[in-house]
C-alpha cells in the first residue's frame, strides 16, 4: 500500500563510542532503528577536524524517520547530547522520497523544528567517492575552497570475493568515502575544485554527489 507520509534521514556523526547512544536515544522517541559507519583521520592533523573535532574516529548514524518524527528525534538527541557545545557531535537530516521496509509509523502532529532554520542559512551534503588514500587529497582541495571539515568513511564490501554498489560504482575496502556539510553558497566552488583537481570526470577516478539539507543541530 502506497504511503503519502513524508520521511527524511537523520545524519549524525559523534565521537567513537557515542554510536549506540544516539540509536538509543532515537529509539526511546520512535525512531525504528538505524546503521552506524565508522570513519576514520588520516595523517595530515590538520585535516582531520571534522567541524572541529578533535578526535580521529567518528561513528555516523543513519536513520529515516516520518518527518515530523525525525525533527523531534533529532533535536532531543542535540539535547541530550549536548551538541550545543563544542566537539560533541552533528546531525543533519535530508528529503527521503521513497521510504521502503521500515513498517508503518503511528501519525504525529508536525510540531516546528528549531533546527538552525534553512530561511537563514542553507546547507549541502557534499558526498566523494575516490580510491582508498585519496580521501585526504579530498579533504585538502575543499579546506582550500572553503569548507570547515569532513570525515572520511572507509566502505567494505561484505566479503572477500564481493563489492557493494552504490550508483553503479563499486565499493570495496580500497574505496573512501568523504562527506562535508558545507554552506549552500560555497558548495559548487568546492564541488568543483574536487572534480577539477582530481579529474572525477575519467573513468575510475571516482564521484561527487550533492544533497540538499533540511535542518542542522550542533553546527557552531
Amino acid at each position: 500500500m502506497e504511503s503519502n507520509e513524508i520521511y527524511e534521514l537523520i545524519c549524525v556523526i559523534v565521537n567513537y563510542g557515542v554510536g549506540g547512544k544516539v540509536l538509543k536515544i532515537a529509539k526511546k522517541n520512535g525512531v525504528r532503528g538505524g546503521t552506524v559507519f565508522y570513519g576514520t583521520g588520516t595523517a595530515k592533523s590538520k585535516v582531520l577536524k571534522f567541524f572541529e573535532f578533535a578526535e580521529q574516529k567518528k561513528e555516523i548514524v543513519v536513520m529515516v524517520a516520518p518527518k515530523a518524527l525525525s525533527c523531534e528525534a533529532t533535536e532531543i538527541i542535540s539535547r541530550d547530547l549536548k551538541f550545543d557545545k563544542p566537539n560533541h557531535g552533528i546531525a543533519f537530516t535530508i528529503n527521503v522520497p521513497v521510504f521502503l521496509g521500515g513498517g508503518n509509523y503511528e501519525y504525529i502532529k508536525n510540531n516546528k523544528c528549531r533546527g538552525e532554520d534553512m530561511a537563514e542559512k542553507k546547507y549541502n551534503s557534499i558526498f566523494t567517492i575516490v580510491d582508498k588514500g585519496k580521501g585526504e587529497d579530498v579533504m585538502d582541495i575543499a579546506t582550500e575552497s572553503g569548507a570547515k571539515g569532513g570525515t572520511i568513511i572507509n566502505a567494505r564490501g561484505s566479503g572477500i570475493h564481493e563489492t557493494t554498489k552504490l550508483f553503479n560504482m563499486e565499493i570495496n575496502p580500497e574505496k573512501e568515502i568523504v562527506l562535508i556539510l558545507s554552506e549552500q553558497q560555497i558548495t559548487k566552488d568546492i564541488a568543483t575544485a574536487i572534480r577539477d583537481k582530481l579529474k572525477i570526470d575519467q573513468p575510475g577516478n571516482g564521484i561527487i554527489f550533492i544533497l540538499d539539507v533540511n535542518k542542522t543541530f550542533g553546527i557552531a
